[in-house]
């Protein structure tokens, strides 16, 4: 696509009702109907987009709807994860879109674009827990597995809803809306690990997503409802590492902040394509 037609491509999509538009997606995936019906829009969507389904966990009689084959779960074993428990795991399948530092002032740069780490998180409070860390960002195309899972071992002390708008997050979206990530609607995880201590994952929405959920708890997206940060302390459940953390259905991106104060060693360089439970990055406090 050219330049210009990626802006008045981004023009028309600041136009559209995108969260209802994506409710009223996320409803449609959700409906039965005729199993053949059904079968077919599967078929469609699998042939256009290359999905592999080899290592899916498919129920007997097939998909009961386009979202439960598109939340599929995995074969056991089908995503072994690096033995060292000095690695930081992938939280997702998908392709590493960035990696770096956390700047002085909490800021950092995706795409050469700043974005605050405040803005991303939802919660000033967070900000200096993990200036001069690291971060990395997965983005999880169309024909990805969509389950994520925890990068880290450790108790869940905190989970909020930071509310938002929807916009694609592609090409279109990464060059043509200032501050997407921050100004999409998404979910953070915040975890205290003994070897890494506090990992934030933010699942962030797109547009298309008729929700994310997470697999522990009742907080979801894209319902009306903003209960904002919730703070669990020690009652939180700990998730080991590779545990489900959640699942978009449909669509999107998942950001990883790391901690300052270790010596953190990324392995994968960004643009690789990655997969749950492959090491990104090793380190530990």
């Amino acid at each position: 696509m050219s330049p210009s037609a990626a802006r008045l491509a981004s023009l028309a999509l600041r136009a559209l009702p995108r969260k209802r538009l994506s409710r009223a997606m996320g409803r449609v995936a959700e409906l039965g109907g005729p199993h053949v019906a059904v079968e077919r829009a599967i078929a469609t969507f699998v042939r256009a987009y290359g999905v592999d389904l080899s290592e899916a966990r498919v129920p007997p009689g097939g998909f009961s709807s386009f979202d439960a084959f598109f939340t599929r779960r995995l074969q056991e074993g089908a995503r072994p994860l690096d033995p060292d428990p000095a690695a930081v795991l992938s939280p997702a399948d998908g392709r590493l879109e960035d990696l770096g530092a956390v700047r002085e002032g909490g800021e950092i740069l995706v795409k050469g674009k700043p974005y605050a780490v405040a803005e991303l998180l939802g919660d000033e409070a967070l900000v200096g827990r993990f200036e001069g860390g690291s971060y990395f960002i997965v983005y999880l195309s169309p024909r990805d597995y969509h389950r994520v899972h925890a990068p880290v071992s450790g108790v869940v002390e905190q989970v909020g809803y930071v509310a938002g708008t929807l916009f694609p997050v592609n090409a279109i979206g990464t060059e043509h809306i200032p501050g997407l990530f921050a100004r999409n609607e998404r979910i953070v995880t915040l975890q205290r690990s003994a070897r890494h201590g506090q990992v934030a994952t933010v699942m962030v929405g797109a547009i298309g997503v008729g929700r994310i959920e997470l697999s522990f708890d009742s907080v979801r997206t894209n319902v009306g409802d903003v209960p904002g940060p919730r703070h669990l302390g020690e009652r939180g459940p700990v998730l080991a590492r590779g545990d489900e953390l959640g699942a978009f259905h449909l669509g999107s991106t998942a950001i990883v902040f790391l901690p300052s104060g270790y010596d953190l060693h990324f392995e994968v360089p960004p643009g690789a394509p990655v997969r749950v439970g492959q090491a990104i990055a090793r380190g530990s406090l």
